[in-house]
């Protein structure tokens, strides 16, 4: 047993039996290899990394790897979710040496946290041109010793590009067509036979779902809604989806989102949640809700802790093979099911398996649940109604739910992160209030309750990891990004003001904590703690919106809430810091484009006055509601109350005592509105 036994990861804890002495991120290690002249091997990853599980079965549960591992170096492990700082980094350091990056990461680096070489996955022995840990090991052993000034010189210009890194390039302003830009980008990318941006593997590109909406919605361009519906239909009816217990997998390893890499992310969940809800506000297709509650049921379902925060991940392996739990032979099919050839039908299932193994060439046997043919094909094949088609396959996934329970299960990563917590309360408080579903609200509330009571301390500092009953390490700028757009969604599905001001809050310890005030722009790790040898700032929109653009769109929220010129000059300063590298590859940065939309575009005001109970309020917010209006204000004066919020609410009355609407667009408001229908065409007028 290494030094990893007392740590709460559960990634750390998977290695702490490994041959290899490992150390947790601390002072103590770095201390000792300068005492041992030792330099540092830092391995990142997570508990439901499969090529993690690899290079562990591999390399690091093998003695005579981890031999010379200790020989050679002090080795540190991390887990890239509890320390996406560290992992900020030195991921960083990969992509620059190496031109791509991914888990595990492997660091080797001074005792001054200086890195000399970076690299992924590495076998025992090298093979197939990929040196193995071994040779690399006494390679680093004899330039250590021979070579050190080398390795000193190569560290120290690491650090000053990663230091340049955070320079800006030149002053500039985006320019206005930076949207369009944006789109023709995507359009260049963008698979029109599968849906979904570029090759193998694919991504579900969340940020580009969201981009494209708001550019149809801006533009009324056909083809960025083509785009879109294409890509969700598409995933939906892959294997990246699991069409039995429901959710989406990590990515698809083919182009046609076939077999996927099995693992769960609660990130991936929320974020597609917000997807397919947006495209069912936009289309009002109902095949889009039932995917966005289909996936709120996974997480309420099987990843959803006692107290109410959400786990983190699921592994993509069980019993030591990836996707087992998923997968399925033709014989189980045949003799699990009633009827069993209009499912074999549905879902492309065949006696040899639907899908090859890794060599590319033999089939696996084995079957992955997607869907080949719609309930109408199946309906006219088999001469029945396409209810009675959509009854027997949705009989049939219960069934098959049922039997998959009795099967291993792969391991569940239950640390509660506050920033992917906050992303969820985000998708909940959006599909409650899109589909008037008060579950999914309250479900939101209680998530969130939760963060304030074990997460956030009396004076708004915030904590990034919770589990076993124990909250610890220092908050990351999508911490409180995240979280404050949480609040701002949770206003505005309640309209509890108490969430604005958490909001504001938390932005402002965000800004004071993680602003530039020289150049613009935040920083990922706080001004005050920083044990890193270069602090970063990152704007790119990957699997994950970064902190920035987050941080960037609550501002721009918020300023149009309160007017405050604090934020106005935080955003300007923002926008002004990344506009070179925006304007560079608009594509990189889509929910930073959507934030600088909601900034320069007009934006629909929509005050309510009337009293809590009234009846005609609730008809009033579940018509806004029922439109896809991403760049909205919208506030409720309650009538039966004399403090306010905002000052300038004083100004609003009740017409003829009723529920009544003010509704304001670009810098033009309309007349006060107390009827339903009169609402509903002005809003058709200005949306439709």
């Amino acid at each position: 047993m290494n030094n990893l036994q007392n740590e709460l990861s559960p990634y750390l804890l998977q290695h702490k039996n490994n041959p290899v002495n490992w150390y947790p991120w601390c002072e103590e290690a770095f201390e000792l290899a300068k005492k041992l002249n030792k330099p540092i091997f830092l391995s990142i990853g997570y508990s439901t990394c499969h090529w993690c599980h690899v290079m562990e079965k591999e390399t690091f549960e093998d003695k005579e790897a981890a031999d010379i591992l200790n020989e050679v170096f002090v080795c540190i492990k991390v887990d890239r979710e509890e320390r996406p700082d560290i992992d900020a980094v030195y991921m960083k350091v990969c992509q620059m040496l190496t031109g791509s990056g991914g888990w595990p990461l492997t660091i080797m680096m001074t005792a001054n946290k200086e890195p000399f070489f970076a690299g992924t996955y590495f076998p025992k022995h090298s093979n197939y041109g990929r040196i193995g840990i071994i040779e690399l090991a006494e390679k680093v052993r004899s330039l250590w010793i021979e070579n050190y000034e080398d390795i000193e010189k190569i560290s120290k210009e690491l650090i000053s590009k990663l230091s340049n890194y955070n320079e800006k390039k030149f002053f500039s302003s985006i320019n206005t067509n930076i949207f369009e830009l944006a789109f023709e980008e995507l359009k260049l990318s963008y698979d029109s036979r599968f849906g979904g941006f570029g090759k193998a593997p694919k991504f579900p590109m969340p940020n580009n779902i969201s981009f494209l909406m708001r550019y149809y919605q801006k533009t009324k361009d056909a083809t960025a809604l083509k785009m879109c519906e294409n890509t969700l239909e598409k995933m939906n009816n892959g294997g990246i989806y699991d069409h039995i217990g429901y959710g989406f997998h990590r990515y698809s390893t083919d182009e046609q989102w076939l077999v996927p890499h099995f693992e769960k992310m609660l990130y991936d969940q929320a974020l597609l949640i917000m997807s397919y809800t947006e495209a069912y506000q936009l289309t009002k297709k109902g095949s889009y809700k039932k995917v966005a509650e289909e996936i709120i049921e996974y997480e309420l379902r099987d990843m959803i802790s006692i107290e109410g925060c959400f786990y983190s991940a699921e592994d993509a392996d069980s019993e030591g093979v990836e996707g087992k739990y998923y997968v399925w032979s033709y014989d189980e099919i045949l003799h699990s099911l009633d009827n069993p050839q209009i499912f074999i039908d549905a879902f492309g299932i065949l006696p040899d398996g639907n899908y090859v193994e890794g060599n590319g060439i033999a089939k696996s046997g084995k079957n992955i649940i997607y869907r080949l043919k719609s309930n109408a094909e199946l309906a006219e094949q088999y001469q029945i109604s396409e209810e009675n088609v959509e009854e027997y396959i949705n009989s049939s996934l219960r069934s098959l739910f049922e039997i998959r329970k009795n099967r291993v299960p792969p391991f569940k990563d239950d640390k509660i992160l506050t920033d992917w917590n906050g992303l969820m309360i985000c998708a909940l408080a959006k599909a409650g209030t899109v589909f008037q579903n008060q579950k999914y609200i309250d479900a939101a509330i209680k998530a969130e309750l939760f963060i304030e009571k074990n997460l956030k301390s009396k004076d708004g500092m915030v904590l990034h990891r919770y589990r076993e009953g124990k909250s610890s390490l220092d908050a990351v700028l999508d911490d409180y990004a995240y979280l404050a757009w949480a609040e701002i969604e949770l206003y505005e599905a309640t309209f509890d003001y108490q969430y604005l001001n958490k909001a504001k809050n938390l932005t402002k310890k965000m800004i004071k904590d993680f602003f530039d005030t020289n150049k613009g722009g935040f920083f990922f790790s706080s001004l005050f703690k920083n044990e890193l040898p270069i602090r970063i700032k990152e704007l790119y929109d990957g699997a994950l919106p970064s902190g920035n653009s987050v941080a960037m769109l609550n501002l721009v929220r918020l300023w149009k809430y309160y007017q405050n010129q604090e934020y106005r000059r935080v955003i300007d300063t923002t926008v002004s810091f990344f506009s070179s590298s925006v304007q560079e590859m608009p594509q990189g940065y889509l929910h930073f484009l959507n934030a600088l939309n909601f900034y320069l575009d007009s934006t629909i005001e929509i005050i309510i006055v009337g009293n809590k109970n009234d009846t005609k309020i609730t008809e009033i917010i579940e018509l806004v509601n029922s439109y896809y209006i991403p760049n909205k204000i919208i506030l409720w004066k309650y009538n039966d109350e004399t403090k306010y919020e905002f000052e300038c609410l004083s100004n609003y009355k009740q017409l003829n005592n009723k529920a009544t609407v003010y509704v304001c667009s670009n810098f033009s408001c309309q007349n006060p509105i107390n009827d339903y229908t009169t609402l509903k065409e002005l809003l058709d007028k200005l949306l439709l």
